[in-house]
């Protein structure tokens, strides 16, 4: 089952980014006529990648598991694959099988990462699992992304908040990004390299069938197979306490924790980034931490984009 899923998915991103190139700009002659596939054919590949119809075929359909780098390499440059999209090839094209303990055992933070993030003070951070959940967060974190949800939350295996989720389906995060339509691509991109590394996950693949049956513009993302690592660049936000601020935000992959993540927050020194951050510190600091789990982050006033009363209820305790 798990390889029958891996070859799906090799199969839609090689499709997707033979698509993507014109013969022209692959220095193929044109003779006119209507072209029955957008991009490249499966033998006009095979002939700029010097491999056979049939073998570019096979690797298509996930029946070349023992491709060699040469022949995975040429296809890259023919296709002009980014880093990115050249690692997700190959981790399609040699697929491993990840144990099923993901879905047996809750993820956990070790204390010592937890006291790291605490340690950062006014800087925000958290902890993000192998499927977006948030596994911990400092309080400027907390205020910074979801300061509308219990601080507590991601301590509650069954109903930790998951950054993709949120996303799409709460209205307070859409919110809070000035270029909702970038992140959120950003965000699905990721995800794929995840889905990639993670063939057998059934927590991700439950994550990807909610959020397309709950969101059209998830499930329109997903199909064109965005690939890439989360953006690191300058960011706006527009946050509901101290406005508009542009944060960069940088991410660590934890070495000793299978697909765990450190993402820290951080604005130019000096600018009024960072004086919107020290002043969001300090309502943070005299803001009580309230238990906010009425929130409808997962609720269908969240799916359509409006805020339920005890939503707002909830976000005028928190900034009061």
């Amino acid at each position: 089952m798990v390889g029958m899923r891996v070859q799906a998915e090799l199969g839609e991103f090689l499709r997707s980014r033979r698509a993507r190139v014109r013969p022209e700009d692959a220095g193929l002659p044109l003779y006119g006529g209507r072209r029955r596939v957008p991009g490249l054919r499966r033998e006009e590949l095979a002939q700029l990648a010097g491999v056979s119809a049939g073998y570019y075929t096979r690797l298509e359909q996930g029946q070349s598991p023992n491709a060699s780098d040469a022949v995975l390499e040429a296809v890259a440059q023919v296709l002009r694959l980014d880093e990115a999209e050249r690692a997700h090839l190959y981790t399609l094209a040699r697929p491993r099988t990840h144990a099923c303990r993901h879905a047996a055992a809750p993820e956990r933070v070790r204390q010592g990462v937890r006291r790291m993030i605490l340690s950062f003070g006014d800087v925000p951070a958290l902890v993000l699992g192998r499927f977006t959940d948030v596994l911990a967060w400092n309080p400027m974190a907390h205020a910074l992304l979801a300061g509308h949800l219990d601080f507590d939350a991601p301590a509650d295996p069954t109903g930790r908040p998951n950054i993709a989720r949120l996303l799409f389906l709460d209205p307070h995060m859409r919110a809070l990004y000035a270029d909702w339509p970038r992140k959120a691509r950003s965000t699905v991109a990721d995800l794929r390299l995840i889905a990639g590394r993670y063939p057998d996950a059934p927590e991700l693949a439950a994550l990807v069938g909610e959020l397309s049956m709950a969101s059209r513009e998830f499930a329109e993302l997903w199909s064109a197979h965005p690939v890439a690592d989360c953006e690191t660049g300058p960011r706006a936000y527009r946050h509901p306490l101290v406005g508009g601020m542009m944060l960069t935000a940088e991410f660590m992959t934890l070495p000793n924790d299978d697909g765990q993540r450190v993402a820290v927050f951080n604005a130019e020194p000096g600018s009024p980034s960072e004086a919107a951050l020290r002043l969001l510190a300090g309502l943070t600091t005299t803001a009580p931490r309230v238990s906010t789990r009425a929130s409808c982050s997962r609720s269908d006033a969240a799916i359509s984009g409006k805020e339920c009363e005890r939503c707002q209820g909830a976000f005028l305790r928190f900034v009061s």
